[in-house]
């Protein structure tokens, strides 16, 4: 019988070997469970084939190419990446819907001798879990939102922080980007990507104790943070982060190298930006593009856009924060300063 899962923990707390999604590898990159490996049964062209035929043809028909491509792809999953399993060996395997890809799969595995399972519905089952999880159901956790202008290090010291033992939800992480207009980092997961990220390390942290997490806007590049989260958030304490203009300029323009170095890129972003700050700002920014003074384009960025869109943000949210932690310096050794200054501001709050 399939594995039925009535919560997402309950899903994570699954007990197998290993997890094996044997969906085609575009379904597989779009999204899975985290820890799955990948061992498609029908590749992405023959799930179109079966598909096609099943809609135009015969469902006999479909189920016959299906089931012929089916058992020869996992021959070769047999020989090529399951044969060092021992008999003890206890896979779990779905699919997209709990249907024929992965009961088909799991059959052959237990005639081997292996304890497979099923997941009853198969991928939409874990997708429903992760949906209420992050859409309908409050948040058990509280957060403490570590704020400040661009440049100021905050994704830094939270990976301190983490390091020293605390909780720290890494919003810009699992949506792989800075949290900026310029800071994109080579591509971003799928929103459903994002989302199983969030989810699982959510579920992984105590409630019971403070979860730090940058303050961000409610889009990160182009991934939306879900409700849940977002309601947290938006009811969370606050923590300032200062530091000097001097200090924000050295550690951006080292920080961002990749996008500073690349300037007609950098200018076509920034272009975008004229209707925002009107075309005198911008083409005196593209005047440092030319002349490659990263230090120039870097202060007057956060001097004429990112300062001033920030305080704007502040304005709309209302509050002050609980408390401000001032980096002096911003190298390494500075940032393991500011770290301890966060750390003593944090551990008089609630739930730290």
């Amino acid at each position: 019988m399939p594995l039925t899962f009535s919560t997402l923990d309950d899903f994570y707390a699954h007990g197998h070997d290993t997890v094996i999604d044997v969906r085609s590898p575009s379904e597989f990159a779009e999204d899975h469970v985290p820890g799955a490996i990948s061992l498609p049964v029908l590749d992405d062209e023959e799930r179109a084939r079966v598909g096609t035929i099943y809609k135009q043809e015969s469902p006999f028909l479909a189920r016959k190419l299906g089931a012929a491509l089916v058992f020869r792809n996992a021959a070769g999953h047999l020989e090529r990446s399951l044969s060092h399993h021992e008999g003890g060996w206890r896979p779990l395997v779905y699919c997209w819907r709990g249907g024929q890809r992965s009961g088909s799969f799991a059959w052959m595995l237990k005639e081997i001798g292996w304890r497979a399972d099923t997941v009853e519905g198969g991928y939409r089952t874990y997708r429903r879990l992760v949906n209420g999880y992050l859409y309908d159901s409050p948040l058990p956790h509280s957060f403490v939102l570590i704020d400040g202008n661009t440049g100021t290090a905050k994704t830094d010291l939270l990976h301190v922080l983490a390091r020293r033992g605390w909780q720290v939800l890494d919003l810009e992480g699992a949506a792989n980007h800075r949290g900026s207009l310029l800071g994109g980092m080579g591509g971003q997961p799928s929103q459903k990507a994002f989302e199983t990220t969030l989810a699982r390390r959510l579920t992984e942290m105590d409630p019971a104790r403070v979860v730090l997490v940058e303050a961000e806007s409610s889009k990160i590049g182009e991934r939306i943070i879900p409700p849940s989260v977002w309601a947290v958030m938006k009811g969370a304490a606050r923590v300032e982060i200062e530091a000097p203009m001097a200090a924000r300029v050295g550690y951006l323009v080292e920080a961002y190298d990749d996008v500073l170095s690349d300037g007609p890129k950098l200018e076509q972003l920034l272009w975008h930006l004229r209707t925002v700050r009107g075309h005198e700002v911008v083409d005196g920014w593209i005047a440092h593009i030319a002349s490659g003074d990263k230090a120039a384009l870097t202060r007057d960025l956060m001097a004429q856009h990112y300062d001033p869109a920030y305080a704007k943000s502040r304005r709309a949210i209302g509050g002050e924060p609980v408390a401000r932690v001032t980096a002096e310096a911003l190298s390494p050794a500075g940032i393991e300063a500011a770290a301890t200054q966060l750390e003593a501001v944090l551990k008089d709050l609630p739930g730290a």
